[in-house]
């Protein structure tokens, strides 16, 4: 309830730009669900919203448009969805009694396919085409499943420089992430 009256106090001017710093913390799931739907309608009232969080995992769930900043610049500006495609590896899963068919089948167009047992890893093509090929192909599948990286893994990956210390060896310090919902 104080964080709900913080936020209320602060709209008494109708602000344009609002700043949230860490509005998820100590709330329940039910105040996590309902700060994020309010700071969606925020946005969606042309308000420029800008969240600072460590909880990625929720700015995934919540953000639209990410800027993340380390030692001081600027590292990413971009939708959520360009830099978590930008910097992990997607990949889709596909099984099947027929796994040998397309793995040969799709050989010559996929940039990597692992095999993992009773199932294939594939990166470099997307599942609408490899469902076409193994229809093509007269197999079954009974999964083809798209694999997407992380908000986490994109923002580890292209924040590696910019980090003074890493897990185990300082403080943990890490680069800020701040999200736009406008």
């Amino acid at each position: 309830m104080a964080q709900r009256l913080g936020i209320a106090g602060a709209l008494l001017g109708d602000p344009q730009v609002l700043l949230f710093d860490e509005p998820v913390n100590g709330l329940d799931p039910e105040g996590i669900l309902w700060i994020r739907k309010f700071m969606h309608r925020l946005a969606d009232e042309g308000r420029t919203v800008f969240v600072s969080s460590h909880l990625l995992s929720e700015m995934a769930l919540t953000a639209q448009d990410l800027i993340v900043i380390g030692k001081g610049r600027l590292i990413a500006q971009s939708s959520t969805e360009e830099f978590v495609n930008r910097a992990t590896e997607n990949t889709v899963v596909v099984r099947s009694p027929q796994l040998h068919v397309i793995r040969a089948a799709i050989a010559q167009t996929a940039t990597n396919i692992k095999d993992d047992g009773d199932k294939l890893i594939v990166s470099g093509m997307d599942s609408e085409k490899i469902g076409e090929i193994a229809a093509a192909n007269g197999a079954v599948l009974h999964e083809l499943s798209p694999q997407r990286g992380s908000l986490e893994e994109a923002f580890i990956q292209l924040t590696g420089d910019s980090v003074e210390y890493h897990a185990g060896l300082g403080n943990g310090q890490t680069p800020d992430l701040v999200t736009s919902g406008k």
